[in-house]
């Protein structure tokens, strides 16, 4: 891949993750919120950002010098990720404890709530997993089937949790973001499959 090449692919996916955020900064639905809870938001849109990425860096998809490096930074953005799920759920606490409480006991009324919460349990567990993968007693095979596994559980549950949200994403934005992460991990789920069968 040319020079060129790279820097466009690397200028298109900082696009999909920053418009979004420069979008929501300019709700008008700011100014009512405490500095707390839009943390809590922005951080979410990080996450889904992220989700994004990872994907296509644990398949080498992303121009980088090395396939190690690529894999290295989708550990990196993967502690991220849970990093991110937990100043949203800590601002969201902070905000209505009450609220949080219903949803990570799955009394909310609203479906948003679960779909988060599956969410959030599926990042810590996927993190944990390769985190304590050398002491885990699985296979290298049956760890990545399980991180993939998770991987589709967390990517579905996190798009539909934040199309249901109506907030400060931009509406088109947010439906182009959550279309890129969930096409980002259809490649690599379709490239893993093709691979697998060669």
């Amino acid at each position: 891949m040319g020079l060129v090449r790279k820097i466009l692919v690397w200028v298109l996916a900082l696009c999909i993750l920053i418009v979004p955020l420069l979008i929501a900064a300019q709700s008008p639905l700011l100014a009512w919120r405490q500095p707390v809870y839009i943390a809590a938001g922005f951080s979410g849109i990080i996450g889904l950002g992220l989700l994004f990425l990872q994907p296509l860096l644990a398949q080498g998809m992303l121009p980088m010098r090395s396939r190690r490096e690529a894999r290295d930074l989708h550990f990196w953005l993967g502690l991220g990720l849970i990093a991110a799920v937990l100043v949203h759920v800590a601002g969201l606490w902070i905000t209505s404890p009450p609220d949080m409480i219903d949803a990570l006991l799955f009394r909310a009324p609203t479906a948003f709530s679960y779909l988060g919460v599956i969410a959030m349990w599926a990042i810590f567990l996927a993190g944990g997993v390769m985190v304590l993968r050398k002491r885990v007693a699985l296979s290298p095979i049956a760890l990545r089937l399980i991180h993939r596994g998770l991987a589709v559980v967390i990517v579905a549950t996190t798009i539909a949790h934040a199309l249901l949200i109506e907030g400060t994403m931009g509406i088109i934005s947010k439906w182009v973001l959550c279309l890129f992460a969930s096409l980002a991990l259809l490649k690599a789920l379709f490239d893993i499959r093709r691979k697998q069968r060669f």
